[in-house]
């Protein structure tokens, strides 16, 4: 099946075609430490060549993008798509950091209210 401009490799009944593992040449870890909620962003300059799936999550991430929000595009699991970020960040075209968050997460009081407000509902 094709769609314009991107070639998907799917086949309606059975799914990818191309099986994730492949995607990663086999490898299962990132050599990055990289949280769902990780923003990644490409970095300025031109990248090297380079396979179709890191070159459409290098287009995918010209913003601050969230690595779910990526996987979701790229319709590969978290997993697969944090070792191909990894793979990029490690070529220096894309750059990771570490979601921030407001409050800390460990807060008895805050986690105290949002049960009561959980509760509430």
């Amino acid at each position: 099946m094709t769609t314009g401009d991107d070639e998907l490799w799917l086949d309606e009944a059975a799914g990818l075609l191309v099986r994730p593992y492949a995607v990663t040449s086999g490898r299962t870890h990132p050599t990055v430490d990289l949280d769902m909620l990780s923003l990644v962003v490409a970095a300025d300059g031109h990248p090297p060549a380079m396979d179709p799936e890191h070159a459409k999550a290098l287009e995918l991430c010209r913003k601050p993008t969230p690595v779910a929000e990526v996987a979701a595009h790229l319709r590969l699991p978290v997993v697969v798509t944090k070792v191909l970020i990894s793979d990029l960040v490690d070529s220096q075209v894309m750059t990771a950091h570490a979601p921030r968050t407001a409050a800390d997460p460990t807060d008895r009081a805050l986690l105290e209210k949002l049960l009561d407000g959980l509760q509430r509902v």
